[in-house]
C-alpha cells in the first residue's frame, strides 16, 4: 500500500499507535483483503470540536437566514411573542460559542498531534504538494481510479479546509462581532475589538451583506464535506467519517 508522504503516520508501523492485520474477506465475507491499517488521527478533542462545530454552523444558518429574511407577520400578541428577539439571541449564543470553540481549536493546534495543525496552513511553497492537489482533483473526477493513501488530509481537502472553512470562519466570527458590537455601542470592547472591520467592508450593511453571503460558502463547503467523506469511504477504501468518531483512520488494502 502507498502509505502517504507528506502527512506520515504518527508512529511507525507495529507500534500501539498503529494496529495492522491481515484478512481473507472484507466485511461482506466476499472481496479479497491484502491487510487493513488503522493509524490513530484525531484526538478527542478534535473530534468534539468537530461534531460541536457542525451543529453550531448549522444553528448559525438557520438563524441569520431567519434574521436576514424576517416572517412578514406573527399570529398571536407580538408583544408576548418576541420572536425575532429570541431568534437574534440564539443567533448571538451559537456565535459565541463558536469563537469560543475556535479559540479552543487554536490552542490544540499548538499543543496537539501534528494532524491538528493541518487546517490552518499549506505548503503552498512544495511542487510537489501542489502536483499531489492535482492527483486528487482527477480522482474526484472520476479521470483517475486511484490515488495515493493520506492518515490525514488530503492535500485537496486541506486546502478547502484552510480557504473555505478556516479563513472563512474566521470572516465569519469576525464580521459578525462587528456588528454584534455596532448594536452593544461604540464603547463597548466588542466595538473597540472588532468594529474595524465595518469601515474597511465601506458600511456595516455592507458588512452584513457580506457576513450574509459567506453563510452560503460555508454550507456550500459542508455539501462538498460530506460528499468527499461519503466518497472516500466508499470508493477510497479509507474510513473517513467513523474516524471522526473513534479517533482511528482505517486503510482497507484490497486486491485487484
Amino acid at each position: 500500500m502507498n502509505l502517504p508522504t507528506l502527512a506520515p503516520a504518527p508512529s511507525p508501523l507495529n507500534t500501539p499507535a498503529t494496529t495492522p492485520h491481515d484478512s481473507t474477506r472484507d466485511a461482506h465475507g466476499k472481496e479479497p483483503v491484502r491487510h487493513v491499517f488503522s493509524f490513530y488521527v484525531y484526538e478527542a478533542p478534535v473530534r468534539l470540536w468537530h461534531w460541536a462545530t457542525a451543529i453550531l454552523v448549522m444553528g448559525l444558518a438557520i438563524t441569520g437566514y431567519r434574521i436576514a429574511t424576517p416572517a412578514p407577520s406573527a399570529l398571536g400578541d407580538t408583544s408576548q411573542l418576541f420572536t425575532m428577539g429570541n431568534m437574534r439571541e440564539l443567533h448571538f449564543i451559537f456565535a459565541w460559542l463558536l469563537a469560543i470553540g475556535a479559540l479552543w481549536r487554536a490552542y490544540w493546534a499548538i499543543v496537539g498531534s501534528h494532524h491538528a495543525r493541518q487546517i490552518y496552513f499549506i505548503p503552498f511553497w512544495s511542487g510537489a504538494w501542489w502536483k499531489e492537489v492535482l492527483s486528487v482533483v482527477r480522482w474526484y473526477l472520476f479521470i483517475d481510479r486511484k490515488t495515493h493513501k493520506w492518515v490525514g488530509h488530503n492535500p485537496l481537502a486541506r486546502a478547502s479546509m484552510v480557504f473555505m472553512f478556516t479563513l472563512g470562519t474566521t470572516f465569519m466570527i469576525v464580521s459578525g462581532f462587528a456588528l454584534y458590537g455596532e448594536q452593544l455601542g461604540l464603547n463597548s470592547w466588542v466595538s473597540h475589538a472588532f468594529g474595524w472591520a465595518i469601515p474597511i467592508a465601506g458600511s456595516s450593511m455592507t458588512l452584513r451583506s457580506w457576513h450574509h453571503w459567506g453563510m452560503y460558502v460555508l454550507l456550500l463547503f459542508t455539501v462538498i464535506h460530506i460528499y468527499a467523506a461519503v466518497r472516500d469511504d466508499v470508493m477510497g477504501r479509507v474510513s473517513t467519517i467513523s474516524s471522526m468518531i473513534s479517533g482511528w483512520r482505517t486503510f482497507r488494502d484490497y486486491e485487484d
